[in-house]
């Protein structure tokens, strides 16, 4: 009988996925691959109906509707100080085939189990009480693997957490979370979960420090990338005219940034760096809208910025730091193979997935040498101080002008990718869920 993996996943209905929805889709497809059952445990407004099952189906995935300040969070709150502490039964979803399901939904995993107000209620839950809320499903998983740190505790089966970083706690004054609560839920998860899982051998040092973690307890598996194999093989033309046609970009005709507008992602040093490098290739800034980023947004929309040349017969706006929110994955994958070179110079990172995918499609970088973007990237990479504007400036000079340190970048990035291949990450995972099963038959 096939053994089950749950995992958390949290984004069902949005078409902008996190980097933790993707990092959850990219262990569910190496569970699979490792030969076991993917299950997911989702949250929603209200309890599936057993006596509709269409109905249910429908309402998972009805469109997220933004919430009433404060008014919004009460019926979370509420169910955590009434239902949780007497532990949470999410119910089975049954698949009606109703439902056209998006691609990052459920319909990668192969049972989805469905609890009203989940996470929310079991924050809340933590934040009165002081402990994980319980969580009983009718047929339990063999594994319950939580793809970021939560209050739960998923009764009959071994729990494991993925803590990806601690840069809420080395970098406090670059996020907005609650850190008392994160500090009392992370000292919690490191003394009593079954084993902590993390990214990269700098967060596992980090982690072992910090929480005094016994290194018997705690696995690097590293990250991957489950870009589809038919957008890594897609001929450069193709992704050269996507390119072209969408933005008015030249294939080695821009610079790319690929990151959310937030305090850790430097992006602001970035822009002056980009700025005082003198280039004439675009800027091109890709991410979702983040936050605490008005000056970033100022600083792109400066006029300074701004020009003007003549497109297709006509003379045309044109600018040279731009930015694009929300992007396909197929456009993603396009902009990204056609960029001279991506630049990510991110103060604080657990991995440091845009590296990885930079490389996997064959387009040099220029990164962080700090935390763990040093070790993603080896050698195949231009390794640069965050905070020092002048040298990221040299860095992408050089970067413009030198084609030939392009496309060794280029080609070291291949190579080094292929560590963090698909396959060698099944093996990882394979693995450590094996000896945490006791090495039982699946």
């Amino acid at each position: 009988m096939t053994q089950s993996i749950l995992f958390d996943k949290h984004d069902l209905a949005t078409r902008m996925g996190t980097g933790i929805a993707t990092y959850a889709r990219t262990l569910a497809v190496a569970a699979r691959a490792a030969g076991y059952g993917t299950d997911a445990l989702v949250s929603a407004s209200a309890r599936l109906d057993p006596r509709n099952p269409v109905l249910s189906e429908v309402n998972l995935f009805d469109a997220p509707r933004k919430p009433l300040p404060v008014v919004g969070h009460v019926p979370a709150i509420l169910h955590g100080i009434a239902v949780a502490p007497f532990g949470l039964r999410p119910d089975l979803l049954i698949r009606t085939g109703t439902v056209l399901e998006p691609a990052s939904a459920a319909a990668s995993f192969d049972r989805t189990w469905v609890g009203r107000h989940l996470f929310d209620g079991a924050r809340a839950h933590y934040g009165l009480y002081g402990r994980r809320a319980r969580v009983t499903l009718a047929n339990s998983p063999e594994l319950f693997h939580a793809t970021q740190p939560l209050p739960l505790l998923v009764k009959g089966c071994p729990n494991l957490v993925t803590i990806h970083d601690l840069v809420p706690l080395r970098l406090p004054y670059l996020t907005l979370d609650n850190k008392r609560y994160l500090y009392a839920l992370l000292s919690e998860l490191c003394r009593d979960a079954d084993h902590i899982v993390t990214v990269s051998e700098h967060s596992r040092r980090d982690i072992m420090k910090f929480f005094g973690v016994p290194e018997t307890r705690i696995t690097n598996t590293w990250q991957a990338s489950a870009l589809p194999v038919n957008l890594l093989n897609r001929p450069a033309e193709e992704a050269a005219q996507d390119v072209a046609n969408l933005f008015d970009l030249g294939p080695g005709g821009y610079f790319l940034f690929l990151g959310a507008l937030e305090p850790k992602k430097n992006v602001l040093r970035l822009i002056d760096a980009y700025a005082t490098s003198g280039s004439a290739r675009p800027l091109v800034i890709a991410g979702g809208a983040g936050w605490q980023n008005d000056v970033e947004l100022e600083r792109i929309n400066d006029e300074r910025f701004s020009r003007y040349r003549l497109s297709r017969g006509t003379i045309a706006p044109y600018k040279q730091v731009r930015r694009i929110s929300y992007l396909p994955l197929e456009q993603l994958v396009s902009l990204i193979r056609g960029a001279r070179a991506l630049l990510f110079p991110s103060l604080y990172e657990g991995f440091g997935l845009p590296v990885l995918e930079a490389m996997m499609l064959g387009t040099p970088v220029m990164t962080s040498n700090v935390t763990s973007l040093p070790e993603v990237a080896g050698d195949a990479a231009m390794c640069v101080d965050p905070y020092d504007v002048a040298g990221m400036a040299q860095a992408i000079r050089v970067l413009d002008a030198d084609s030939d340190l392009c496309a060794e970048l280029a080609e070291r990035g291949l190579a080094r990718a292929d560590f963090f291949s698909m396959e060698r990450y099944t093996r990882r995972l394979a693995e450590l869920y094996g000896g945490l099963l006791g090495g039982r038959s699946r």
